[in-house]
């Protein structure tokens, strides 16, 4: 359990700005997510392969780029969810009680953003994480990862990790149907 906390921790360090202790958090990582889902560390291990070539200010630019100027692949859930729609405040509120319940601390960022959510999950029981995940991580994710497809992002690597690390706590749980609120890509509202 503590390893599957602590892998949960470094992804959501993956899934912040570079910081100076960027390429300390990912060669700690790798090994966890080898050892904890091999079958999954491969595609992973080209991410690793970007970080270490890269210079630091390739990287913030690239994360940058990637997630704060790209409203289709920003990390906060809610608002791949619920868009600019009062519900997402009602979503952060209630992503504020768990992180507190929990004992997670808040980062610079959002209640609703991965680098919070993923911590989170690491520290709730299976019963209560595969219904947050199922009814918004993983949709959220499944967004996120569509504005990437086809880019060639090293970005993506990390969502994908992200995505099946929690597809296993989701699988029991049945996924919303989708909400008129729920933004797509390109902007699009769905409609049932």
């Amino acid at each position: 359990m503590r390893d599957e906390i602590r892998l949960y921790d470094l992804l959501a360090r993956l899934l912040s700005y570079p910081a100076a202790d960027y390429p300390h958090a990912l060669r700690l990582c790798q090994p966890l997510l080898r050892e904890q889902h091999p079958e999954h560390s491969a595609s992973f291990d080209r991410f690793a392969t970007y970080v270490q070539a890269a210079p630091p200010e390739e990287l913030e630019e690239l994360f940058t780029r990637t997630f704060d100027l790209n409203p289709v692949c920003c990390l906060e859930v809610g608002w791949q969810l619920y868009g600019e729609d009062y519900n997402r405040g009602t979503f952060m509120v209630k992503m504020r009680q768990q992180l507190r319940a929990h004992g997670v601390p808040e980062s610079i960022e959002l209640p609703d953003h991965l680098a919070n959510l993923l911590p989170l999950l690491g520290r709730m029981e299976p019963a209560e994480a595969g219904p947050l995940c199922a009814s918004s991580i993983l949709p959220a994710l499944v967004k996120m990862q569509a504005g990437l497809e086809g880019k060639n992002n090293p970005y993506e690597e990390v969502l994908l990790a992200v995505r099946r690390l929690i597809e296993p706590l989701a699988a029991p749980y049945p996924r919303p149907a989708p909400q008129l609120t729920q933004i797509q890509r390109k902007e699009e509202v769905i409609h049932d």
